[in-house]
C-alpha cells in the first residue's frame, strides 16, 4: 500500500515536469514561427512604439480578416511593445483617424449634382426634335400626303369666329370714322354758332337772324357732343369685345392647333413603328412611342375641351354686349336726327353714361360706371 502511494506520487512530480518541457518546447517553437508573423513585421521606434505609417496598413489588413459584423469603426488596436504581455490586444472604441460610427435611422441618398449645362443641352435637343415632327407634318399635310385629326363641329365654330371677328373690325372703323367726322363737325358747328354770335352783336339790322343761327348752331353741337359720347361708348364696347375678349378666345384657338399638330406629328410616328417589324431593337422604341403619344394626346384633349368652353362663354358674352349697344346706338342716333334733346339725353342715362366736361383729366369723352 505504501509502495502504491510512492508510485503515484512519483507519476505526479514527473507530470508537472513533462508539462513544463512541453511547453517550453511549445514556446521555442512559437518563437521560431514569429518572425513570419504580421505583428513581427511591423516596425517599432526606439521607444519600443508602433510606428503610425505601418499602424494604418496592419489595420487595413486586420479588417479583412475580422467577421462582417465587426469594423474597424468599433475597434482599436493598440501594441505595447515585443516584451509586453498584452501584445496585439484588441480594445473596444472607435478608431481614431477611420469614419465616424454610422447612427441608427434612415439612410439619405444625395442626389447626383446635374450639369446646368447639360440640362440646357437635353431641352435643346428634345426642343428640336418636337419642331422637327410638326413641321414634317404640317408639309405632309400640304402636300396632300399625311392625315390630319378634324373636329368638324368644332373646327365649323372657330371659322364662324374668326369670320365675325372679319366683320366687326370693320364695323369698329367705320365707327371709329363716323366719331371722327362727328368731332369735326360738332367742332364746326361750334365755331359757327361763336362767328353768328358774335355778328348779332356788331350787326343791328340783321340781329334777330344772326341770334337765331346762333342758338340753333349751338344746340347741334350741344347734341352732337351728346351722340359723339354715345359713339364712342359704342366703338369702346365694341373694341374691348374684338381685340380682347374674341382675341383671347382666339390665342386659346392657336393653342389647340398647336396641340392638334403634336398629337398627329407623334400618333404618326406611332403608326410607322407599328407597320414595321417588332424585334429586340424596336420595342423599346414602341414603348417610348406610345408613352410619348398618350402625353400629347392628353395635351390635345384638354386644349379641344378648353376651346369648347371658351367659345361657348364667348357667344354669350357676345350676344348680352351686343345686344345693349346695338340698343344704343340706335336710340342716339334715331334722337339726334329727330331733334329730340330729351331722349338723347334720356338714352345716356339709360347706359349710365357721362359726358367728358370741359377741363376734366378723363383719358376719354366718357366714362362708365
Amino acid at each position: 500500500m505504501s509502495e502504491h502511494s510512492n508510485e503515484s506520487t512519483a507519476l505526479d512530480e514527473s507530470h508537472p515536469a513533462a508539462e513544463e518541457v512541453q511547453s517550453d518546447s511549445e514556446e521555442g517553437a512559437m518563437a521560431q514561427e514569429s518572425p513570419k508573423n504580421s505583428a513581427a513585421e511591423i516596425p517599432v521606434t526606439s521607444n519600443g512604439q508602433l510606428e503610425d505609417s505601418h499602424e494604418h496598413s496592419f489595420n487595413r489588413d486586420l479588417k479583412h480578416s475580422l467577421p462582417v459584423g465587426l469594423g474597424l469603426s468599433e475597434t482599436k488596436i493598440t501594441s505595447h511593445g515585443f516584451d509586453s504581455t498584452k501584445e496585439g490586444v484588441v480594445e473596444a472604441g472607435p478608431f481614431p483617424g477611420g469614419r465616424a460610427q454610422q447612427k441608427s435611422g434612415p439612410v439619405v441618398l444625395a442626389e447626383e449634382v446635374k450639369n446646368p449645362a447639360m440640362e440646357k443641352l437635353e431641352l435643346v435637343r428634345k426642343w428640336s426634335l418636337n419642331t422637327y415632327k410638326c413641321t414634317r407634318q404640317i408639309i405632309s399635310e400640304k402636300l396632300g400626303r399625311g392625315s390630319r385629326t378634324v373636329d368638324l363641329e368644332l373646327e365649323a365654330q372657330i371659322d364662324i369666329l374668326r369670320d365675325n371677328k372679319k366683320k366687326y373690325e370693320n364695323i369698329l372703323r367705320l365707327a371709329q370714322t363716323l366719331s371722327t367726322q362727328l368731332f369735326q363737325m360738332v367742332h364746326t358747328q361750334r365755331q359757327l354758332g361763336d362767328a353768328f354770335a358774335d355778328l348779332s352783336l356788331k350787326s343791328l339790322e340783321l340781329h334777330e337772324e344772326f341770334g337765331y343761327n346762333a342758338e340753333t348752331q349751338k344746340l347741334l353741337a350741344k347734341n352732337g357732343e351728346t351722340l359723339l359720347g354715345a359713339i364712342n361708348f359704342f366703338i369702346a364696347s365694341v373694341n374691348t369685345l374684338v381685340n380682347k375678349t374674341i382675341e383671347d378666345t382666339l390665342l386659346t384657338v392657336k393653342q389647340y392647333e398647336s396641340a392638334r399638330i403634336e398629337y398627329d406629328a407623334y400618333r404618326t410616328d406611332l403608326e410607322e413603328l407599328n407597320l414595321g417589324p417588332r424585334d429586340a431593337n424596336t420595342l423599346p422604341k414602341i414603348e417610348q412611342s406610345q408613352q410619348l403619344f398618350q402625353v400629347h394626346k392628353e395635351k390635345y384633349d384638354k386644349m379641344r375641351n378648353d376651346v369648347s368652353i371658351k367659345l361657348k362663354f364667348l357667344e354669350e358674352n357676345k350676344v348680352k354686349v351686343l345686344h345693349n349697344q346695338l340698343v344704343l346706338f340706335h336710340n342716339a342716333i334715331a334722337a339726334y336726327f329727330a331733334g329730340n334733346q330729351k331722349q338723347l339725353e334720356q338714352t345716356l342715362k339709360q347706359f349710365h353714361i357721362k359726358l367728358k366736361t370741359p377741363g376734366a383729366d378723363a383719358p376719354s369723352w366718357l366714362e362708365e360706371q
